[in-house]
């Protein structure tokens, strides 16, 4: 097996006075896409911050591309460059589409304004948008919302190679869309994983069951702080797990207990 470009080791994170991962082990291989599925509060979004850098685990340890993970606020720099694509998209209201899919190189890039909205433009044309960049997020669809935020996050500096995306993440990606703005997502996240070379690695936190089929070769199912099942979309009908099979039912008997 080749290195695991993301790994949990033992890993246990509290929220709020309480235990959200209680010491989670799981790998993620170059290549793979992996979606965390569970019921709300169970740590998924957590899960994603942590591979992030965004926060720190309580005990254990989370490597990144064969390193530790460090916390972005540090200062410190990883050796992986991660893509985030927030749910709801996290779009500056007060910035253009090209503002906010440039926001980074602007900030942190010594490239042209002339050569930014260049990529800006690259990078909307990957994700199947074009001529919106004067736009503002307010004017757009909830679909193109979530692809320009998908854009915001491919997007590179070509004269930095430190700059070249390892890894993206996705947190609910889909919720709230209908069907065919959804699959349209969906086949963005594929499409993506097949044709860019650095963004072929991802995890997607999702409750959306075309998601979790269409855009998964893995799947974890995560549950009062453990992995609780793991498989591939095609042993999601035939498996017995009692956890995935009251998950994808709905059902309100089963080993997990509802949250008020």
């Amino acid at each position: 097996m080749p290195q695991p470009i993301i790994e949990f080791r033992n890993v246990h994170k509290t929220l709020g006075g309480r235990p959200v991962l209680n010491g989670v082990n799981l790998a993620v291989y170059p290549g793979e896409a992996v979606a965390i599925i569970g019921p709300s509060g169970a740590g998924k979004s957590t899960t994603l911050r942590l591979i992030a850098g965004l926060m720190a685990p309580d005990a254990g340890e989370v490597w990144v591309k064969g390193q530790p993970q460090v916390l972005v606020t540090e200062g410190e720099k990883s050796k992986a460059r991660i893509g985030m694509v927030f749910q709801e998209a996290a779009l500056f209201d007060s910035l253009t589409v090209a503002e906010n899919v440039g926001f980074l190189l602007i900030e942190h890039s010594r490239l042209s304004p002339e050569r930014i909205q260049e990529l800006v433009e690259r990078s909307l044309e990957r994700v199947g948008l074009k001529d919106i960049s004067d736009r503002y997020p307010a004017e757009l669809s909830g679909g193109m919302r979530r692809r320009v935020a998908l854009a915001r996050a491919i997007i590179e500096d070509p004269d930095n190679p430190e700059d070249d995306l390892d890894i993206l993440l996705y947190d609910e990606p889909t919720a709230g869309l209908d069907p065919i703005a959804a699959h349209r997502i969906e086949d963005l996240m594929r499409h993506l994983q097949r044709s860019v070379q650095h963004a072929a690695t991802y995890v997607v936190v999702t409750h959306q069951e075309s998601t979790i089929r269409r855009a998964a070769d893995r799947i974890l199912l995560l549950y009062d702080g453990q992995i609780r099942w793991e498989g591939t979309p095609a042993e999601l009908d035939t498996s017995d797990n009692p956890y995935l099979t009251q998950f994808l039912r709905g059902e309100l008997q089963g080993p997990i207990r509802l949250v008020d």
